[in-house]
């Protein structure tokens, strides 16, 4: 960021303030209050911290108003239909594509760190066996610092390279196992002759009992997903991980915190939440009576999946998730099952209806996700977990800037406290 030679001026009280104002290469310029409450003994009060920036970042842009997502400059799109996950994983964290030999050494690498530590085929048994898979992932990922104390310095660069390995690498092998555990069917290895993606998808689904080969389309929607899904600028979970960080907690208990965050229904449930909404409204000729449900503000049904809460236009990545929702039901057959049929009609809808053009309600990504998931096999339940698998390289990028931030501080915001006002304490045999 740099000053622009603009400041901003705000009087309060008989105080004259003067806060220079910050630009960044691209999107709108920032006032820096830093030296507000010196200066003149106020705060800024901004619930949700919607207007406020909490850190510089050379990671991810937004623009919600144009419907544009960049990684490291580049647009999501053109990541999506041109490149895979791993490459993506190494421009987050390296912020430039790699050229061949960093590509095939970064694969490697990440390729030797999906087998996780033996004894934490114990340490599931502990779970009961209806356990939420977010929950275990929770609990095993931040026990994953109990598991590996050579990677846990955060003042050492290469412990952080080596951690950061860690966590995107075994992070599938994790979610697999949690899902096998919860159907009661033997964890299954991973393999180095299988690209990220596909490797994913045999860990879930694969069998001692008999061979398992992914199919190359959803293979490839499932590396899809997980690059749309890599980072998010500073979202919910993403902040997350940047304060759990600012206090100089290990790397695996920031990620585990991020998670967690990432499991409330407002932030990483989205995309259960449309299916569920699917098998509410249950039939295709039930679609317009919900539609119009949807329209009436006292009524307390909600279209899910549509709108964002950030991209006031078409959602980007909701372009290309649609793609590959339509390819993956043409690659299983699956075009006339009944709740995708539903789903179908609703995005027919919902991309003609003027009240949904007006407003600008477009399918996101979580409407395409949810469907195309359920499509491949995915319990409901893992849909969460698979957000997590995928925004783990994007956690891991922004911890590693914010712990190489000269600027960074532990994160502690402030209030306004509307309590009761200082009093003098009553003893209780005089309390009423």
């Amino acid at each position: 960021m740099a000053e622009n030679g603009k400041v901003s001026k705000l009087s309060v009280g008989e105080k004259s303030v003067q806060m220079p104002i910050l630009e960044g290469t691209l999107g709108p310029d920032v006032v820096d209050v830093r030296k507000l409450y010196g200066d003149a003994g106020v705060f800024t009060f901004d619930p949700g911290f919607t207007s406020t920036a909490s850190c510089q970042s050379k990671i991810t842009y937004i623009d919600g108003d144009e419907g544009v997502l960049l990684h490291r400059g580049y647009p999501i799109e053109e990541l999506a239909r041109h490149s895979d996950f791993e490459e993506v994983s190494y421009l987050l964290l390296y912020g430039e594509l790699p050229n061949k030999e960093q590509r095939a050494n970064f694969v490697r690498g990440i390729t030797y760190h999906t087998m996780v530590h033996e004894q934490l085929r114990e340490f599931f048994r502990g779970f009961r066996r209806d356990a939420h898979p977010m929950a275990v992932m929770c609990g095993v990922v931040g026990a994953l610092s109990a598991f590996y104390h050579d990677s846990t310095d955060i003042n050492d660069p290469h412990q952080r390279m080596v951690a950061s390995y860690r966590l995107v690498a075994k992070m599938p092998t994790i979610a697999a196992m949690a899902y096998k555990y919860s159907a009661g069917q033997p964890f299954v290895y991973p393999r180095n002759d299988l690209n990220y993606a596909e490797n994913f998808l045999h860990m879930m689904f694969a069998v001692p009992a008999e061979p398992y080969t992914p199919n190359p389309i959803l293979a490839r929607a499932m590396d899809r997903i997980f690059t749309l899904h890599a980072d998010h600028e500073q979202n919910a979970s993403t902040s997350t991980v940047r304060l759990a960080g600012s206090s100089g907690a290990n790397p695996f208990a920031c990620i585990a915190a991020g998670i967690a965050c990432l499991w409330g229904p407002a932030h990483g449930g989205a995309n259960e939440a449309v299916l569920l909404m699917l098998e509410e409204i249950g039939s295709k000729d039930r679609v317009a009576e919900y539609v119009k449900k949807a329209k009436n503000k006292d009524d307390p049904f909600r279209l899910m999946g549509f709108g964002h809460r950030v991209y006031k236009n078409y959602d980007p990545r909701a372009k290309v998730m649609q793609e590959t929702c339509h390819e993956v039901l043409g690659a299983l057959g699956k075009q006339d099952d009944p709740l995708l049929e539903l789903a179908m009609e609703l995005e027919r809808i919902a991309l003609e209806d003027d009240y949904f053009v007006e407003k600008k309600l477009y399918p996101n990504v979580d409407f395409y996700s949810g469907i195309i998931l359920r499509a491949m096999g995915f319990p409901t339940s893992m849909f969460t977990v698979l957000f997590a698998v995928a925004r783990t390289v994007g956690w891991v990028a922004q911890w590693n800037e914010m712990i190489e931030d000269p600027m960074q501080k532990i994160g502690r915001p402030r209030q306004l406290y509307m309590g009761a006002p200082q009093r003098a304490y009553v003893p209780i045999e005089d309390r009423k």
